[in-house]
């Protein structure tokens, strides 16, 4: 045969092997653990008890217990669905241009030296696990120093799959001190500078996952100093909750800012899902900073390269919203306000927390409730008394003792300081 099929072979194909229809190829398979987060969820959808309470999922809830759906959101969709100029065309392989920008002006700031310069990359990405699958994939194929990642030992567990699938060897470093229940700034140090030079190190931007402890700002000087001058490591940032810590949307990116503007290169993962409440439309922007146009201009093709073979281009929709919200001062200054509501709650929940039990005379100190940041408090609480909390008084929440506190509302606030005050009693 001539032509293009000369090389294609049209030979039979082999007759089937004994016994292939007898039992499944894939009976070796092994039944994979649950997920800690999702098997929260999974238990409280299956208790019957009508005060159950779930304080596992990273979600924010209202006062009422219910998701929330942003005002802002809600008019930023009203307009793209009433616009019949839209389609449902592909988006180019890196995203929308514009929410790109936006999104970099966002996490760094207007005036940032690198936008003006030129010397950034900014894809978008699936939330914030594609920007780190994404960022990770890229530097194990072309980072050239070494291929390890340096993770806080206490982290979003998700980290540790993210990072070695993408082909980068995780490492830890010490962040959480469980005798204080605050930052473990020495150990911290000293298992950074042990380093090799050039490794990669993942910082959470603010409010850490799951502890809520964040370093001073002080102290990021001091990691800032030891990242950049001592060991030349190259900084990762997850930053999922710009916003929605402090309630402004400046103070929780300062430390990804000084970073940036140190003129030093960086990698910066961004996620709408809490800040703007989009979590299932997957809305995340992964930055990449470096200290020249040109070697950013390469670093754009390498990363659509990344993301083509993974999932061709984004969903469009969810990085509709936040271009329409962020594109627009009335909306955009809305969208402020309403974040702000939410930390603030978030902040209050805290402190009512800390006051039920101050009032219950439970034993231990719960200062830390009020001093962590975020979205979560890192209890101290044991894996045997989450257990007797989730039996007792029907509280759902991860074994490690991390309680959701925007699940928590006015009515909830003193069963669970009812379950704590039972369990810390119990297992004293």
């Amino acid at each position: 045969m001539e032509g293009p099929m000369a090389s294609i072979s049209l030979a039979p194909a082999p007759a089937a092997t004994a016994g292939c229809g007898s039992g499944s190829r894939f009976a070796h398979v092994q039944q994979a653990p649950e997920d800690p987060i999702y098997g929260v969820t999974n238990a409280f959808l299956k208790d019957p008890s009508p005060v159950k309470v779930n304080l596992g999922v990273g979600a924010y809830r209202t006062e009422e217990g219910k998701p929330l759906v942003l005002n802002v959101v809600r008019k930023a969709e009203e307009q793209l669905l009433a616009d019949k100029s839209r389609n449902k065309e592909y988006l180019p392989i890196s995203g929308i241009t514009h929410f790109s920008r936006l999104s970099a002006q966002l996490i760094l700031g207007s005036d940032c030296p690198a936008i003006a310069e030129k010397r950034i990359v900014t894809a978008q990405c699936l939330s914030g696990t594609g920007c780190l699958r994404v960022g990770g994939e890229f530097l194990a194929k072309h980072y050239s120093g070494p291929k390890i990642i340096y993770i806080p030992a206490t982290t979003w567990t998700n980290h540790f799959r993210i990072f070695p699938n993408a082909g980068m060897e995780a490492r830890t470093y010490r962040y959480y001190d469980p005798k204080t229940k605050g930052l473990d700034y020495e150990g911290m140090m000293e298992d950074l500078r042990a380093a090799p030079s050039g490794a990669v190190v993942l910082l959470h931007a603010c409010a850490h996952n799951p502890t809520g402890v964040d370093p001073t700002r002080e102290q990021w000087a001091e990691i800032q100093h030891l990242v950049r001058d001592e060991k030349q490591l190259l900084p990762f940032f997850d930053s999922a909750y710009q916003g929605f810590a402090s309630g402004s949307l400046d103070a929780d990116a300062w430390a990804v800012r000084q970073f940036v503007n140190d003129g030093g290169e960086t990698l910066v993962a961004q996620s709408y899902a809490k800040n703007m409440g989009l979590y299932g439309e997957r809305v995340g922007a992964l930055s990449v900073i470096v200290k020249d146009p040109d070697v950013a201009l390469r670093i754009e093709s390498q990363v659509n390269l990344v993301i083509r073979p993974m999932y061709s281009s984004p969903p469009t929709f969810g990085a509709a919203i936040v271009c329409t919200i962020l594109g627009n001062k009335a909306l955009y200054e809305e969208w402020k306000v309403e974040l702000k509501g939410m930390a603030d709650r978030i902040i209050s929940m805290r402190h009512q927390l800390f006051d039920a039990l101050k009032a219950r005379a439970t034993p231990g100190t719960w200062d830390h409730i009020v001093n962590q940041i975020g979205m979560f408090t890192y209890s101290g609480l044991s894996k045997e008394q989450v257990e007797y909390m989730k039996t007792e008084y029907h509280i759902h929440m991860t074994s490690d003792g991390r309680i959701s506190m925007a699940g928590l509302n006015t009515r909830t606030v003193p069963q669970l300081a009812d379950a704590i005050h039972a369990a810390v009693l119990q297992f004293a």
